[in-house]
């Protein structure tokens, strides 16, 4: 189906389809349609929900699915780094976890779906219609390009309005009471004056004291920071392909079978010129890629008399070129005599040392190359790098210290006592949209924790990190609004909040019913 969809992607009708049947039912479908396609092995399902089985074929559909919806949101394909920090696999099982858990649960609730029910639905799917109403033939049409019979779409719906049943049900008991509106009514209208206390790693640099065993052990856990690069030096042979130049010619059909092959290189104004035009250059540039292959397979012939015995200078001596040699260097670091030979480089990093390696072709020549000498990346001894580890792990320690006094100064202002150079922000009111504290910054963690500090409990429960800067604040005074309002909004302000509720409803009824399942995940699936 995912092929298919590529295929036509073009195509309106199919990009309609694609949006209906994949984004919105948000995985259902995929627990309906194509099950048995994952073979036969211990791990041939991608996870088992209190029996049922996700294959691997409805994990993969949910996989690409989710990868397709970011893809059109980013406007270009997803790097597999940026795909790992979002976790877009797991989304994607997750998806059909959930979905599976309700479904089971729709059942044990008695929820039914009526075929008219279904009737309505299918026919309410915009890509089926034809101005504006249902046509069968469009409907089979479409279902058929995406290989698939109406029963399983028609299942397909049966199961996602099922799903959506059971969710409204949940919904529907969730209620916004006089309390919370009256509490949502007071952060938006209330005021608040904090107190508060700052540490950062620059004004704490001065207290952080290393001893030899903090470094040490500093340095054997941040190894990869202080590794020297692996070191090669090699020796080489080069080809030079021009020299092989004055032995080529090019036949009449040679010219012309060059010129066909590589017709977009002959580019004019007015688009491909005529050979006629440019049969002097096709000719050089027939003979100059006949004189490369002639140099590359040359090369190749002397590499291969010679690699049983790794004699570099036997090869050379056949070809006619000098042995070049170069002293140690990294791979992002090359001596100045293999400037810009990347592929040279990294071929020479994958050679085993005492052996051959090669025909290496670059934009300079064919090289032969023999490995000299590897030096390992290694870590030094703390005393050849004692100023390197001690810089950098005086700034992490700095950064922990910065921390531990806003955590100290915390413990004093719940213990209402003041901790040195306390300051005060003055009268703000909340907002959600620009979270700027006076004298601190834009914090929306510090702007949602301030309006639910009580004088009670006025201390945060955890410092907060502005850049590099840790923060302990406190409640001083809440400047409560006037609530002679409040019981005039208060309706329109419940169903304000009402919809957040619901959400918040469903979500701690999927936990609970995650809690309770007994769920196995192919892991394997999520580590590819």
């Amino acid at each position: 189906m995912l092929g298919i969809m590529r295929k036509y992607k073009e195509s309106v009708v199919i990009k309609v389809v694609f949006v209906i049947i994949v984004a919105s039912f948000v995985g259902t479908m995929f627990l309906v349609w194509g099950e048995g396609g994952s073979g036969g092995g211990p791990k041939s399902y991608a996870a088992k929900v209190n029996g049922g089985k996700i294959s691997i074929e409805q994990y993969q559909r949910s996989y690409y699915r989710l990868r397709g919806i970011y893809e059109q949101l980013y406007g270009k394909s997803i790097p597999a780094e940026q795909e790992k920090q979002l976790g877009l696999k797991k989304a994607a099982l997750d998806n059909l976890v959930d979905a599976l858990l309700v479904s089971q649960e729709a059942k044990k609730m008695g929820i039914k779906v009526s075929k008219d029910e279904i009737v309505a639905a299918v026919a309410a799917v915009p890509a089926f219609q034809k101005d504006g109403a249902f046509d069968f033939n469009i409907y089979q049409q479409t279902l058929k390009s995406n290989r698939m019979t109406p029963q399983e779409f028609e299942d397909s719906q049966e199961e996602e309005l099922m799903i959506k049943k059971a969710r409204q049900k949940i919904s529907d008991k969730a209620q916004v009471s006089d309390d919370e509106a009256l509490a949502a009514f007071k952060k938006r209208n209330d005021k608040v004056d904090l107190q508060f206390v700052s540490f950062s790693p620059a004004e704490v640099r001065g207290e952080v004291k290393l001893s030899e065993q903090e470094l040490t052990a500093y340095l054997q856990s941040h190894q990869d920071q202080f590794k020297t690069q692996e070191q090669i030096s090699i020796s080489y042979a080069m080809v030079d392909p021009a020299k092989f130049i004055a032995k080529v010619t090019a036949t009449d059909e040679e010219i012309q079978t060059f010129y066909q092959r590589n017709i977009d290189r002959y580019q004019g104004k007015g688009g491909i010129l005529p050979f006629a035009e440019v049969k002097e250059q096709a000719k050089a540039d027939a003979i100059k890629a006949k004189a490369a292959k002639q140099a590359y397979e040359t090369t190749a012939d002397a590499l291969n008399k010679s690699i049983k015995g790794a004699d570099l200078t036997a090869a050379a001596k056949s070809l006619g070129v000098p042995v070049s040699e170069t002293p140690l260097f990294t791979a992002i670091d090359p001596p100045a005599q293999l400037a810009g030979e990347a592929d040279l480089i990294k071929r020479s990093f994958m050679t085993k040392q005492g052996e051959l390696g090669g025909p290496i072709e670059t934009k300079k020549g064919i090289y032969i190359v023999k490995l000299k000498e590897r030096k390992p990346a290694t870590v030094p001894p703390l005393a050849e790098i004692k100023s390197q580890v001690e810089a950098r792990a005086a700034i992490d320690k700095a950064q922990e210290l910065a921390k531990k006094k806003a955590e100290e100064a915390l413990a004093a202002f719940a213990k209402n006592t003041a901790p040195a150079k306390v300051q005060e922000t003055g009268a703000f009111a909340f907002s959600e949209k620009a979270p700027i504290i006076p004298k601190i910054g834009g914090s929306p963690e510090i702007m949602e924790a301030a309006f639910n500090l009580t004088s009670q409990a006025p201390a945060a429960k955890t410092p907060f990190k502005i850049n590099d800067r840790w923060y302990a604040v406190k409640l001083k005074t809440r400047i409560a609004a006037d609530t002679k309002a409040f019981e005039q909004t208060k309706e329109e302000l419940k169903k304000e909040l009402l919809p957040k509720k619901q959400q918040e409803a469903l979500a701690a009824w999927v936990k609970e019913l995650k809690a309770k399942a007994k769920i196995e995940i192919n892991a394997a699936l999520l580590a590819e």
